[in-house]
C-alpha cells in the first residue's frame, strides 16, 4: 500500500506542473506524461491520454517501479517504463518531465544519426545540479524513436548507468525527458533545456 497524503500532494504537483508547460506551449494537447515518486515502490504518474492543461485528480493513478497500476483500472502513458527505468536506476530522483516542444523535436530532428548534442559555454549550464561553471560540457544523448518502449528503456537505463551525471535526453522526432530530486528541480531542468535548445537552433540559422 501507499501513503495517501503522498499520493494527493504528489498528484497535485502533476496537476500544477501540467498547467505550467502547456501553458509554455511545451506540452501540446494530450501529448506528454509526467510522474513523482510517492516512496520506494510507488509512483504517480499521468493516465494516459489526458489533457495536460486540464488535468484533475482523476488524471493521475499510481503505479509500482515494475510500470503495473495500482488500484486502478486506469492505464498509465505507454511510456511509463522510460519513467520507471529512471527511479529504479537513481533512488534519488523525485520527479520526471517527458515534453513535446517544437524546439526539442525539431533539434532531434537535425542532429546526425548517432550523435548526441554537446552544449558548452552557456552560463545556463549551471542550472543543472551539480554544474558550476560554463566550461563543462553537457551531453544530452538522441535516442531514435521506437514503438518497443521496454527495449528504449533498457537502452536509456544503461546509457545512464553509464553516465549518471546527465540530467536528461532527447528521442528524435518525439520530445525531452528530464528528472531531479523534486518536481521543482525538474521544472527548472524543462526551462533550462528549452533556453539552451533555443540558442542551439538559432546558432545553427545563424551559420547556415
Amino acid at each position: 500500500m501507499f501513503d495517501v497524503t503522498r499520493f494527493a500532494i504528489a498528484a497535485q504537483s502533476i496537476i500544477d506542473a501540467g498547467r505550467f508547460l502547456y501553458s509554455q506551449g511545451w506540452s501540446p494537447a494530450t501529448s506528454s506524461n509526467y510522474s513523482t515518486r510517492i516512496d520506494e515502490e510507488h509512483i504517480a504518474v499521468t493516465v494516459s491520454g489526458r489533457h495536460k492543461g486540464q488535468l484533475a485528480a482523476g488524471d493521475v493513478m499510481v503505479v509500482d517501479l515494475a510500470g503495473n497500476a495500482v488500484h486502478s483500472d486506469a492505464r498509465s502513458s505507454a511510456e511509463t517504463q522510460l519513467h520507471t527505468v529512471l527511479y529504479q536506476t537513481f533512488p534519488e530522483v523525485g520527479a520526471v518531465l517527458h515534453t513535446h516542444s517544437v524546439k526539442a523535436t525539431v533539434l532531434s530532428r537535425l542532429l546526425p544519426a548517432g550523435a548526441a548534442l554537446k552544449l558548452k559555454g552557456y552560463e545556463l549550464q549551471k542550472a543543472f545540479n551539480g554544474v558550476d561553471t560554463h566550461e563543462s560540457e553537457l551531453t544530452v544523448p538522441v535516442f531514435d524513436n521506437t514503438q518497443d518502449i521496454a527495449a528504449l528503456a533498457q537502452q536509456t537505463g544503461e546509457w545512464f548507468r553509464q553516465h549518471p551525471e546527465q540530467p536528461g535526453y532527447l528521442i528524435r522526432g518525439h520530445g525531452l525527458y528530464t528528472w531531479g530530486k523534486t518536481m521543482s528541480d525538474c521544472l527548472r531542468h524543462v526551462e533550462a533545456f528549452e533556453f539552451l535548445f533555443e540558442c542551439e537552433l538559432e546558432t545553427m540559422r545563424v551559420l547556415r
